[in-house]
């Protein structure tokens, strides 16, 4: 209460979210949690084509944002952070990430990786810049906090990756964490993300310990993606001279698992095929939850059974026979949440308030480091 008797409202903080794909960029304005403005940007095809580079599109990237937060009404000077989606970075701890120089010049190089979320950096950074606020980045896909006993993949020329969907993993178990009234660093969890990959990981006391290789071939098969194979007979399929090594890689990424099988990537159309009594589709549909709780069963050993919960989330978490199945074969392991879908502008978002707010401190590319006596809301 004022010294007047009334009480002071305090406002909330207003942080801009941008999470750039391949066709299309999609954009958040929060208020503390709450979404004020939440719209995907799509570009044509034939826009696209007229930049020869994914940074040409930058340009063009930042103006559309910006014209459409003033279409909206947004008044940029309420403004207290950006975020960005984290690119194709070195390989990092988990938490959120001050845009710096550093960081700019991987992103713009491409060293580690070419993708549209490259762009995310920099349109936080030149929004941010001009209004003299912070950009962030938080939970990049390249996130690695493996042990090292994870790294060991059994031929010593070949180590391990941390490859997995870090940001809507670590979104989805700081929820849980939360709902059981406890800190993401307090709890041990198997957080499975299942949407065109899946990706099983481990996540002991705030850190992912260990996870599969969700890209490259690695875990459950998933709508498009191969996952784990017989590696004998992926040898000799690839030197029978029948096929290209990019046959192979499509076969493993892109026309691997429910698209091999059953010619769609589509789970609810597989799902109708089902009630209409396909048996095949049942069988490869059923495959794929076994596969899921097989993995599940694997990163609860990893946890060495401390497991306080198993979550599920992603596109196919919408799919209430696929979670079944994996819930009836997982939950004598520990109690099974369903967090459909996925939120990236939302996570992205959660994660700079959590450094506006001083309840964490930023972390310091590309060493990782938490930065020490820095005013969090510096520019």
């Amino acid at each position: 209460m004022t010294d007047r008797g009334v009480a002071h409202v305090q406002e909330p903080i207003r942080v801009l979210a941008i999470n750039p794909g391949s066709t299309s960029t999609k954009i958040g304005v929060y208020d503390d949690e709450k979404a004020v403005l939440e719209e995907t940007l799509r570009h044509d095809a034939e826009e696209l084509a007229r930049y020869s580079d994914l940074f040409d599109q930058y340009p063009f990237r930042k103006q559309i944002i910006l014209d459409t937060l003033d279409r909206e009404g947004i008044n940029l000077t309420r403004l207290r952070a950006v975020v960005g989606r984290g690119g194709l970075l070195r390989p990092i701890p988990g938490g959120t990430y001050r845009v710096n120089d550093a960081m700019l010049e991987d992103l713009r190089s491409g060293k580690f990786g070419e993708h549209a979320s490259n762009l995310g950096g920099l349109l936080a950074s030149e929004i941010a810049r001009k209004l003299n606020i912070p950009a962030f980045i938080v939970d990049p896909v390249v996130v690695d906090e493996l042990e090292p006993i994870a790294r060991i993949s059994g031929v010593p020329e070949i180590e391990r990756r941390s490859i997995f969907h870090a940001l809507n993993q670590k979104a989805v178990a700081r929820r849980i964490a939360a709902q059981m009234g406890k800190n993401y660093h307090e709890v041990n969890l198997v957080v499975a993300h299942m949407g065109g990959g899946i990706t099983v990981g481990a996540h002991r006391r705030g850190r992912v310990i260990d996870v599969n290789n969700g890209l490259h071939g690695e875990g459950p098969f998933s709508p498009e993606r191969a996952g784990t194979l017989p590696v004998g007979d992926l040898v000799a399929i690839s030197y029978s001279g029948k096929f290209f090594a990019s046959e192979i890689m499509r076969m493993i990424v892109g026309r691997g698992g429910l698209m091999g099988y059953l010619g769609t990537t589509d789970a609810r159309e597989v799902e109708e095929r089902i009630e209409k009594g396909d048996e095949r589709a049942r069988l490869v549909y059923t495959a794929m939850a076994y596969q899921v709780a097989k993995e599940i069963g694997a990163y609860s050993a990893v946890l060495e059974g401390e497991v306080d919960g198993i979550v599920l989330t992603g596109g196919l978490a919408f799919g209430t026979r696929f979670t079944s199945e994996i819930e009836r074969r997982t939950s004598w392991i520990a109690p099974v949440y369903v967090v459909p879908g996925e939120n990236e502008l939302k996570a992205l978002a959660e994660g700079a308030l959590r450094v506006v707010r001083g309840e964490e401190a930023p972390r310091i590319y590309p060493s990782g480091k938490v930065e020490k006596g820095v005013g969090i809301t510096d520019g």
